[in-house]
């Protein structure tokens, strides 16, 4: 039986018994070629799938999976069989089946195979993506809520190609191949998450994943992507963060190119520009227009550039509403926004200007130019009743706080408690205020400005907002040492969790507690220990000669 079943080389005949006296069984020897013969198998499969004619390949390959899918449940065999459907670009439908009946050997079918399962396979491929979703959420969430307050580093520092290397982007790039299908299903995925959660990160994750894919130049996908090159221009001015006039007009020219008939289109560019990322940039981008407008004395109607920037705004922020509307139709322009709110902004800015003037001027008697206290009330209404006119304030008042300005920060705070679907309370922009608070580290000293900044604006929120609890605990973490004494007490006691805090609360107020701790002098000594100065021997006067 041995004779007949072993290897039938006569040479090899005479040498296994120096393998006996060498005490190596049979059964070691036996494996290791049984290994070496696979290995060659494995590589000659791989051969056939790129050698000779397309029908001819794929029909030998059919053939060995024919012969050897019997026994693709033998550990030692199943890598052979798995390697020939890998190869397959369609492997048969029962066969597949059958892999997807059984846990253990979808678990170990390459991704080429699952592929083919997944396309028509909706809910299987749903729970494979579901996890990585979280993540990618969770991952963009613990950078909003970083215990780092940086304005050098903060959630937009990251180029969209570092971006694109994340994990979640990699794995789920990889998930679809060139698979159309399957990156449409990713992206009805992304939809419905957008609608259910108005979740914006998702927006962020569409962009990444299709500009993932054009890194990899996967064309069968880019091009029937009707935003790709859309996306891939806005890429571009997220990288700058700074919309161009050159990039400006070939956006506008996508804008305008959309068709009759494919405004379904309209739904998709406006998730794209929806993205924070987008966000970040259009806004950035037409604060620095404004102030550019002001050096020229020009209105902002009359900057076509300023009015594409809004455009795109509106687009971007009107995307949750197309999308659950189904109405594909670009949202209509508020005329006060461009001739009330904006010279608005700009009358701020010139007032900033003024009173720089002013102090270098001599002071004569009437004595120093106050700075302008009273804010508009048109500048608060709009913040609460127009999204585009918030989100621009909003970043205007970021802009004065990177500056140092704390004069023009102290005058439109108040406007803040409330606008626009609590958008002073968001993560993103909180995140943004905290780091460039850091700037301003030294007023924190001033009990005025900490009495304005916490108890007018951030605790005016803590109790009904858990994420703004957290952002100013992370402040406080990070400048508790400049923060005057007594109200750093107060604002100890009044940031106290309740019952209903998350644990992630309560972790950082008792960071807190301990920082402060530390940080308390320690109480004078009681007066036991000798004074320093010893009293010294008195010495006679010596008598006069």
């Amino acid at each position: 039986w041995q004779t007949e079943n072993g290897v039938l080389l006569p040479s090899l005949q005479s040498a296994l018994p120096f393998l006996d006296l060498h005490g190596t069984p049979r059964l070691e020897f036996h494996q290791s070629v049984f290994d070496e013969l696979r290995e060659k198998l494995l590589e000659r499969v791989s051969a056939i799938a790129l050698e000779g004619k397309v029908e001819e390949r794929y029909k030998k390959l059919e053939d060995l999976l024919e012969k050897s899918f019997s026994l693709v449940k033998m550990p030692s065999i199943q890598p052979v069989v798995m390697c020939v459907m890998k190869h397959l670009p369609k492997v048969p439908e029962k066969k597949l089946k059958l892999v997807m009946g059984d846990k253990e050997l979808y678990k170990a079918c390459a991704v080429e195979v699952k592929r083919q399962i997944w396309q028509d396979n909706q809910a299987l491929f749903g729970d494979e993506v579901s996890p990585l979703l979280k993540q990618y959420i969770l991952e963009k969430e613990n950078i909003l809520f970083s215990s780092d307050i940086s304005v050098l580093h903060n959630f937009f520092s990251p180029s969209p190609k570092t971006r694109r290397q994340g994990e979640v982007v990699q794995k789920l790039t990889q998930m679809i191949g060139k698979n159309v299908k399957l990156y449409d299903m990713v992206l009805q995925f992304l939809r419905t998450l957008f609608l259910r959660t108005r979740n914006v990160h998702y927006c962020t994750l569409r962009a990444e994943l299709l500009m993932s894919l054009h890194d990899l130049e996967i064309n069968d996908i880019c091009n029937v992507d009707p935003c790709h090159k859309f996306t891939w221009c806005l890429d571009a001015c997220i990288r700058e963060k700074f919309v161009d006039n050159k990039r400006a007009r070939e956006l506008q020219g996508f804008l305008d190119g959309v068709k009759k008939g494919q405004e379904q289109v309209l739904g998709d560019l406006s998730m794209i520009l929806c993205d924070p990322f987008a966000i970040n940039t259009l806004a950035l981008s037409t604060i620095r227009h404004l102030q550019d407008l002001v050096g020229q004395d020009t209105l902002p109607r009359e900057s076509p550039d300023l009015l594409l920037l809004l455009r795109m705004l509106s687009l971007g922020q009107g995307a949750w509403d197309m999308i659950d509307s189904q109405v594909f139709k670009e949202p209509k322009m508020e005329a006060e926004l461009i001739t009330r709110f904006l010279p608005m902004l700009m009358s701020f800015v010139v007032d900033d200007h003024t009173f720089n003037v002013d102090q270098k001027l001599p002071s004569e008697e009437k004595g120093p130019v106050p700075y302008p206290s009273t804010i508009p009330e048109a500048f608060t209404k709009f913040l609460q009743e127009n999204r585009i006119a918030c989100e621009i304030g909003l970043y205007y008042i970021l802009h004065i706080t990177k500056q140092r300005n704390k004069n023009a920060f102290l005058r439109l705070l108040p406007a803040l408690v409330e606008t626009f679907s609590d958008l002073a309370f968001s993560d993103i922009f909180l995140h943004l205020l905290t780091g460039n608070l850091t700037l301003l580290g030294d007023e924190f000293a001033l009990e005025e400005f900490c009495t304005s900044l916490f108890d007018g604006f951030f605790l005016t929120a803590c109790s009904r907002k858990e994420n703004v609890h957290r952002h100013v605990l992370r402040l406080l973490l990070h400048l508790h040492h400049k923060v005057v004494p007594a109200k750093l007490e107060s604002l100890q006691k009044a940031l106290e969790p309740t019952k209903q805090s998350g644990e992630a609360v309560k972790e950082l107020h008792t960071q807190l507690t301990e920082k402060l701790e530390l940080h308390k002098p320690s109480p004078a000594e009681v007066t036991e220990t000798p004074p320093m100065e010893l009293p010294l021997p008195t010495v006679p006067t010596p008598a006069p000669r």
